[in-house]
């Protein structure tokens, strides 16, 4: 029997994409997968990967740019309850992964519940964050992560510890797994002081960052003792346009679009930036963000 005949009833096809990203850009999914608990996820993976039926999770699609031509295979979204609840036990909090984070870490810091503050602002959901080691220059996600529940390829769950999940600068080694959950240690602290110093994060990437603009948060990841947004500006890049894609005149790190942009236009201009980077400073800028093209064939959140 094909994969499909089995999930057929809750399985969308030719889904638009861009209305679930940040950008607003890019083409369907041939298919759109919302499980509705984590066995059915794993019947999909399963029965997915046993017909090389290419699998990939959106998340908050916040740092993904989608092909102007779509995507081949079954996108997947963790937004149902079973993957969205939250629940506390002493210091730590069990989260799912479809959980977003901006409102779960203002929340945390209105609680009063400390290490989710320096996260304020960042969109991202939170298996996504883990997936990534979301954060920015006030800490990253990985500082609180006791533990996640990993789907694998093949269908079957595992509990990662803290010490098995190699964190690195935006970065882990989860590879192909969706995170179903994570476990965060979070402490308990005075209400008004967290909430102060959530706020304060909060107005440095409002102040710093065009947050109101169409974006996918930093497009590079800063090489090694450097800032790519500095090396950017310095280039000469900012307000440089390809289409309806421009360089952030407040953060040259950001590209923001305008009606009528596409895909495309977001593609050539990171082109136009990583080359005129390379030849003026010889340094490569390593993309941050993740491209989904029609073919490709992995397993992303």
């Amino acid at each position: 029997m094909n994969w499909y005949n089995e999930f057929a009833d809750h399985i969308e096809r030719d889904a638009a994409l861009a209305p679930m990203t940040w950008f607003k850009l890019g083409g369907c999914a041939r298919y759109l997968f919302r499980p509705r608990d984590v066995a059915e996820l794993a019947a999909l993976v399963a029965r997915a990967r046993g017909e090389d039926v290419p699998v990939r999770v959106l998340g908050a699609g916040a740092n993904v740019l989608i092909s102007d031509d779509g995507v081949d295979g079954v996108v997947v979204r963790l937004d149902q309850p079973a993957f969205c609840g939250v629940r506390r036990r002493g210091h730590e909090v069990d989260v799912g992964a479809g959980v977003n984070l901006m409102p779960f870490s203002r929340d945390c810091s209105e609680r009063g519940w400390s290490g989710m503050q320096c996260l304020a602002g960042i969109p991202a959901t939170i298996g996504g964050a883990v997936r990534m080691n979301a954060g920015g220059r006030f800490g990253d996600i990985s500082a609180v992560v006791q533990g996640v529940d990993v789907l694998d390829p093949d269908g079957g769950v595992e509990r990662w510890g803290h010490d098995r999940i190699e964190f690195g600068y935006r970065r882990s080694n989860l590879g192909g797994r969706i995170a179903l959950s994570a476990t965060l240690a979070l402490r308990e602290d005075d209400p008004g002081r967290v909430r102060r110093e959530y706020e304060e994060c909060f107005a440095y990437k409002r102040k710093s960052q065009p947050m109101a603009d169409r974006s996918a948060g930093c497009i590079f990841k800063n090489p090694e003792g450097r800032s790519a947004g500095a090396l950017i500006d310095q280039a000469g890049l900012k307000g440089t346009m390809v289409g309806g894609a421009r360089v952030s005149e407040r953060h040259a790190n950001f590209i923001v679009t305008e009606r009528g942009a596409t895909a495309s236009d977001v593609m050539h201009l990171i082109d136009v930036i990583r080359d005129r980077v390379l030849r003026v400073f010889q340094t490569l800028l390593e993309p941050e963000i993740e491209f989904w093209r029609p073919s490709r064939k992995e397993v992303a959140v």
